[in-house]
């Protein structure tokens, strides 16, 4: 009897501390989010009276970024959707859902850690845990095409306000962009001999099934993966570019591309706290190259500002309509 008691209290405390840190993670989400947007709101770059001008000049772009929001996502969801199969078969929506999940989870946790656990607890099989691995595919190939454009963008900086590709430094440069992008892919496709190395090393042994999963994906589903992160990046550029040109920033198409893409290469590059600390390198990164191309700082700020709204704040606050209703049993 008095085990049964004993047992009774644990499953009752274990589902006190779920609904508390459920609830936690709700209540951080809309303080960061309140406090984020109320520090925007004190730039004129992000008032009022500034996003009512940009409204009546340019309307038509900022429908169309916004538009392209449940797309952006959507390509995410069919991409976890794919990378799941090995794991567990989930339909797209179920898969747009623990996207929208793991959005909210990694919004209030250091460099978007939350992100898996997010993905995880939509699941419902036993070893949902070994998704980790295809999470970590999913983020890898995702920041292999942010590192190939912004390799791409550096080479333009470099060479046009710099130095000429025909020096020594120009060649140096080059030949570093096309090892690190080399070294990168020849790291994706070669998990397999990743994990059976770190299976003969006596500690880290139990960890190796958390990312097995990844030695079983094939060359020819590794290279869908790279070409649904490659269009998913495209649909983030023409949202940027959609929001610069909505501010009052000007430039040929080619220069956007190389401003966004240098943009996001310094963003991915640096570490985060939560998505809070996130808006300080984006726009920083931004202003900085678009700096460089004569273009005025407040409005390149304005327009980054407002892609972080876009894309991540109202997302997130979206997701917190699936954080509460997840089950969180343990898994081995």
């Amino acid at each position: 009897m008095q085990k049964y008691k004993q047992s009774g209290n644990l499953l009752v405390s274990r589902r006190f501390l779920g609904w508390l840190g459920k609830l936690s993670v709700f209540a951080l989400t809309l303080y960061y989010l309140f406090h984020a947007i109320s520090e925007a709101r004190t730039n004129s770059a992000f008032s009022g009276d500034t996003l009512q001008q940009v409204w009546h000049s340019s309307w038509g772009a900022i429908l169309v970024a916004a538009a392209l929001l449940p797309v952006n996502w959507g390509v995410e969801a069919a991409k976890w959707q794919y990378l799941s199969q090995k794991i567990e078969k989930i339909s797209f929506l179920e898969a747009y859902r623990a996207v929208l999940v793991g959005l909210t989870l990694g919004f209030v946790t250091p460099n978007r850690v939350g992100d898996y656990a997010g993905r995880i607890l939509t699941l419902h099989k036993d070893n949902r845990t070994d998704a980790i691995g295809a999470i970590l595919l999913g983020r890898l190939c995702q920041l292999y095409a942010t590192v190939l454009a912004g390799s791409g963008a550096i080479a333009y900086f470099v060479f046009k306000f710099y130095v000429p590709l025909a020096s020594p430094v120009g060649v140096s440069v080059a030949l570093g962009l096309l090892f690190l992008n080399g070294w990168a892919l020849a790291l994706l496709f070669s998990f397999q001999g990743a994990i059976n190395f770190l299976e003969k090393i006596p500690v880290l042994r139990r960890w190796v099934h958390y990312f097995a999963v990844v030695g079983q994906y094939s060359g020819p589903e590794l290279r869908k993966v790279l070409w649904i992160s490659g269009v998913r990046y495209l649909v983030f550029m023409a949202q940027f570019g959609l929001l610069l040109w909505a501010f009052g920033v000007r430039l040929s198409v080619q220069e956007y591309a190389w401003g966004v893409a240098g943009t996001f290469l310094l963003k991915s590059a640096v570490p985060s706290i939560n998505a809070l600390a996130d808006i300080g390198m984006r726009e920083l990164s931004a202003m900085h190259f678009f700096g460089m191309m004569g273009q005025d700082p407040l409005l390149v700020l304005g327009a980054s500002l407002s892609l972080w709204a876009l894309n991540i704040a109202l997302p997130s606050l979206l997701g917190l309509v699936f954080v509460l209703p997840l089950k969180l049993s343990r898994t081995r």
